[in-house]
């Protein structure tokens, strides 16, 4: 066969009609119960050693040594040798591994010990095929490196990379921890809808769908906050969900059109208990993952000991542009102060649009250490209560870590007239075109009539805290399979 003809996938298929030729379907078995796993094994080698065990993974590395060979068994836990000599498995076993393949997925019994090199090793008395890998994986020195193929085919990402499983690992612990922190603060985790027939609670285009038994449009949800203080209603004094939401917006680095958040609500408490119970969360799930509250970040060095630093929105912006929030009257005032500042804005954009552009361009790439953004104005913070002290501004926070938003969080408005005021204000601009507005719920303003107790509200975007806690630069890093365009038909890149 000519080199430029060799095709790996042909190869190995011969090799499963060889084995099945022998008696051996490597995908017949339906069932191997292992008994421990690789890294306890060698973490625990004194409990172990001469221990009769059961360990299942998937193949590795194959060093052959004559009538013996070495292989790399890679499970759950991490990796662990192993080691068959035709003595031991008799002679039609050791024939078979002349079909085994880096990939495959076998399962192994056999006693544990140490080589002369001191390696934790498992000693195989006997080993059946479980399943047989038809393709190649990456070559093993410069493994799965083209990012865009590495999201695109995470099943192979993660069999070549353990870092990016150890990524996954701590996002699993720290929703894990979350959970125990709540729990331990009487918090109740509850589920409330994802289709919607109104995406409410914030700003953002909405993914449009359709229920056909109903006949109605529906939309995924772009929040959790209005069903959940819905809750609170109820006479669910702590409730919170970890979830999914959808926003049918641009895609970046920090930007994916489905994530995963927090939102919990504590009634009787204000914005001011919301900053103290997350500080305490970040400093306690730092300290767990991390086993300090000191992370580097992208080269930074971050410290989440509480108390965070507090930072006036509208006082900052006037001490980076000798301008005050409150002078900027009009929309075109706005747009030619953007335009003053060399910051670039949807011309479509209101007043408060304008402004919070402004703000994320001048004063929030300066927060790298965790600080609470607060004193939000009225205009951009529809669901929050007004400072009794200024009824301009509101009882609102944003968190920024490394100069991006991490959390947000308000005193929660809960005078029904002022809701639906600010309610209709918002509608004025869904008529002017601003397609990210979303209707009136009568039914929440409904709910909210009924009486909501003070409330404090928080919401956390939950991959760009795994970004934090992993050191990770971006937002696909942390989602198992984010979204991508769909490639053309034969443009595969290479790995």
């Amino acid at each position: 066969m000519a080199e430029d003809s060799f095709d790996p996938r042909a190869v190995r298929i011969s090799k499963l009609e060889a084995l099945k030729a022998r008696g051996v379907n490597p995908y017949e078995p339906t069932r191997f119960d292992a008994t421990a796993f690789s890294q306890e094994i060698k973490e625990h080698y004194e409990q172990w050693e001469g221990q009769w065990v059961r360990v299942a993974g998937r193949i590795m590395a194959i060093r052959t040594h004559g009538r013996a060979m070495f292989l790399d068994l890679v499970d759950q836990q991490g990796k662990i040798q192993c080691h068959l000599r035709e003595d031991i498995v008799g002679e039609n076993a050791f024939a078979l591994t002349e079909f085994m393949d880096l990939g495959d997925i076998i399962g192994v019994e056999g006693t544990v010990f140490k080589t002369r090199r001191g390696e934790v090793t498992i000693e195989v008395r006997q080993y059946q095929f479980l399943s047989k890998s038809l393709l190649d994986l990456p070559d093993k020195r410069h493994g799965l490196t083209n990012v865009d193929l590495r999201y695109r085919q995470r099943y192979v990402d993660l069999l070549v990379n353990p870092e990016v499983r150890e990524v996954f690992n701590i996002r699993s612990k720290t929703i894990t921890y979350i959970r125990q922190f709540l729990a331990e603060r009487d918090f109740v985790e509850v589920e409330t809808p994802v289709l919607l027939p109104i995406a409410g609670g914030t700003e953002a285009r909405p993914f449009v769908t359709h229920h056909n038994a109903l006949d109605m449009t529906l939309y995924l949800r772009i929040a959790l906050e209005l069903h959940l203080k819905r809750l609170i209603v109820g006479g669910f004094d702590r409730v919170y969900e970890i979830g999914r939401v959808f926003r049918n917006e641009g895609i970046s680095t920090k930007h994916n059109p489905e994530f995963t958040m927090l939102e919990l609500y504590q009634a009787y408490t204000d914005y001011q208990g919301i900053m103290e119970l997350v500080e305490s969360l970040l400093s306690y799930l730092v300290t767990r993952i991390k086993g300090q509250a000191v992370i580097e970040y992208q080269g930074q060095q971050l410290d989440f000991t509480p108390p965070f630093a507090r930072v006036d929105m509208v006082e900052r912006l006037y001490e980076k542009t000798g301008v005050r929030w409150e002078s900027i009257v009009t929309t075109e005032d706005a747009h030619q102060f953007a335009k003053k500042l060399g910051i670039a804005v949807d011309p479509r954009f209101d007043r408060s649009q304008v402004m919070d552009k402004i703000v994320g361009q001048v004063v929030e790439p300066d927060l790298i250490q965790p600080t609470f953004l607060w004193h939000h104005p009225v205009d951009i913070s529809p669901l929050a209560k007004r400072d009794p002290k200024n009824p301009s501004l509101t009882e609102r926070f944003e968190l920024f870590v490394a100069g991006r938003e991490l959390a947000n969080a308000f005193s929660e408005l809960n005078d029904p007239l002022d809701q639906r005021e600010r309610f209709l204000r918002q509608q004025e601009q869904r008529r002017q075109g601003n397609d990210e507005v979303p209707p009136l719920d009568e039914d929440f303003l409904n709910a909210l009539e009924h009486g909501m107790p003070p409330t404090g509200g928080l919401g956390i975007g939950i991959d760009r805290l795994v970004m934090l806690l992993t050191d990770s630069p971006s937002i696909r890093d942390v989602i198992l399979f984010p979204t991508m365009r769909p490639l053309t038909p034969g443009t595969m890149p290479e790995p």
